[in-house]
């Protein structure tokens, strides 16, 4: 099961079903557009051949380069700098547009020839910031009021208003439609950066307590061995038997440091369910996973909730190692005298639960699983398919020999 993986761990906020849709929406959008009222112009036996055979070649060009070049942008929607179109795309898609264009309006048809300029201009405002992009977008919008208005004009049909409005207004409208989601596309993308980074934060925050806690220990226990070792070599000439008893003080120190240690590395010094239950809630949803908690308030004894609480420890280290999760569960509930925690999330690697690293440190569910059995109880984990699910249980009022390990 597995750490958050290039946004992968989306579930419970929307984010993987938002990207599908974006990614099938705009490129699909414009491309359904250009080829149904395009194809239906060139379709019409009513128009002479050429313009149809010429069209129809600059439609399969266009869509082409608009399925490209969103494409491009889209996969490198997350990336800080601005991206680069594919090399030759830009321009086989303004020439494509440029057919699409001149055929119909040489034969007067003010609707359809904006539609291929329209969105190669949208295509080429997705790549631009700023300036240059409220610059295109202003000059591109200006400009199409001029070719359909010349034409009415030298051709005296009437339609000048018609002809030389309806274009920027289109223009207009296709770069709205498209910058609009893919603007969206874009905060989402910085929306997940934060979350992964929230995610590695809260990890890096249970370190550095775990690092304070421990030079607390060990700056303590270290400091007060120094000095009574000092004073037990200066001593040794003069008082021998004060000597000895100041390293026999030090010695109890040394094992003090060690058995305090042990307890900072094995359980930081008291283990608790209910904090790693909140624990847990905290850095699931910092990681973008839905996890649903019931936690039953009965009271259990010590031993008991120090050992759950390391169960509840890597299992949130395991699903977040070892899963691309969208969803998890925690239950925690006593009855009959025993208290059980199941731990439950979708998207699990195929991995072996007893090669976690925690197996090394005396955590990992074997070792855990272990000490659940020596205390009365019993740890077991399934993984089906891409389910993965950890249960626990302990007599309710175990006993406390397990309390310091």
């Amino acid at each position: 099961m597995s750490g958050v993986h290039d946004g992968a761990n989306e579930g419970g906020t929307g984010l993987a079903g938002f990207r599908r849709y974006t990614w099938w929406a705009v490129p699909g959008t414009n491309v359904g557009v250009l080829i149904l009222f395009t194809g239906e112009w060139i379709l019409d036996g009513d128009v002479p051949v050429q313009p149809r055979l010429f069209s129809a070649a600059a439609l399969v060009v266009e869509v082409t380069a608009v399925v490209a070049l969103l494409n491009a942008r889209l996969a490198a929607g997350e990336c800080t700098a601005r991206p680069r179109p594919p090399a030759g795309w830009p321009a086989a898609g303004a020439l494509a547009a440029i057919v699409l264009a001149v055929c119909p309006l040489t034969l007067r048809n003010y609707g359809l020839w904006p539609m291929a300029p329209a969105i190669m201009t949208a295509v080429a405002a997705t790549y631009l910031d700023g300036r240059p992009r409220r610059w295109l977008i202003i000059g591109a919008t200006a400009l199409a009021a001029l070719p359909g208005g010349a034409v009415s004009l030298v051709s005296g049909d009437g339609r000048l208003v018609y002809a030389a409005l309806f274009p920027p207004g289109i223009t207009a409208f296709v770069v709205w439609a498209m910058l609009g989601p893919l603007w969206a596309w874009d905060i989402t993308g910085r929306l997940d950066q934060a979350r992964r980074l929230s995610a590695e934060l809260a990890v890096k925050d249970e370190r550095l307590r775990f690092a304070a806690d421990l030079h607390d220990i060990q700056g303590h226990h270290l400091q007060v061995i120094a000095l009574k070792s000092e004073l037990a070599a200066r001593l040794a000439e003069t008082d021998p038997a004060r000597a000895a008893a100041e390293m026999k003080e030090v010695r109890r120190l040394a094992a003090d440091a060690l058995r305090d240690t042990r307890a900072v590395v094995l359980g930081y010094r008291r283990t608790s369910l209910d904090d790693e239950i909140a624990n847990a809630t905290r850095v699931l949803a910092s990681a973008g996973i839905d996890a649903r908690t019931t936690a039953d308030p009965a009271a259990i004894g010590d031993a008991a909730r120090h050992l759950l609480g390391l169960v509840m420890r890597e299992a949130t280290t395991n699903l977040l190692r070892h899963s691309r999760a969208r969803h998890a569960s925690v239950d925690y509930r006593v009855t009959g005298g025993v208290a059980r925690l199941r731990v439950t999330n979708d998207g699990a690697f195929e991995v072996t639960a007893g090669t976690t690293s925690g197996t090394t440190s005396g955590t990992g569910l074997r070792s855990l699983s272990g000490r659940l059995r020596a205390a009365g109880g019993d740890l077991t984990w399934t993984h089906d398919g891409g389910r993965f699910e950890i249960e626990a249980s302990l007599p309710a009022d175990g006993p406390g020999n397990e309390e310091g390990r």
